[in-house]
């Protein structure tokens, strides 16, 4: 399992780098880089929306990224299963993988739901 997580974490780092991309302003100086900001936020990809929104998004990717590890280790899980040529040791790893990663399922969804639920009543109530 270990042998597993690293570079799925490599991985992970990778793609955290690459969606956090930001433009780079060094071709003009920091006064003209500050009075353009203004102009550049519809365009750079800096967030316009409220502050609601954003943490909403965020949460969706991060749950989404949960969801996507654990598909994975339920693939894995799997693969194991069907390579286990009558191990009885490694079925039953393989089943633990797949019901812990179930019960991770089940949590993120769960999770997911909460979530929705506080960041709609907090947008409704205070009217963002």
């Amino acid at each position: 399992m270990k042998k597993f997580i690293f570079p799925f974490a490599v991985i992970a780092v990778l793609f955290a780098m690459a969606i956090s991309v930001s433009p780079v302003l060094a071709q003009t100086g920091l006064d003209d880089a500050l009075t353009n900001l203004g102009d550049l936020q519809g365009t750079s990809g800096l967030p316009t929306g409220n502050l609601y929104e954003t943490i909403g998004g965020i949460i969706n990717i991060l749950l989404g990224l949960i969801g996507l590890i654990l598909v994975v280790l339920i693939v894995y899980a799997g693969f194991l299963w069907m390579t286990a040529q009558g191990d009885s040791k490694k079925v039953d790893t393989a089943k633990t993988i797949i019901t812990n990663a179930v019960i991770g399922i089940l949590i993120t969804l769960l999770a997911y739901g909460i979530a929705q639920f506080v960041l709609t009543a907090l947008t409704s109530s205070l009217g963002a």
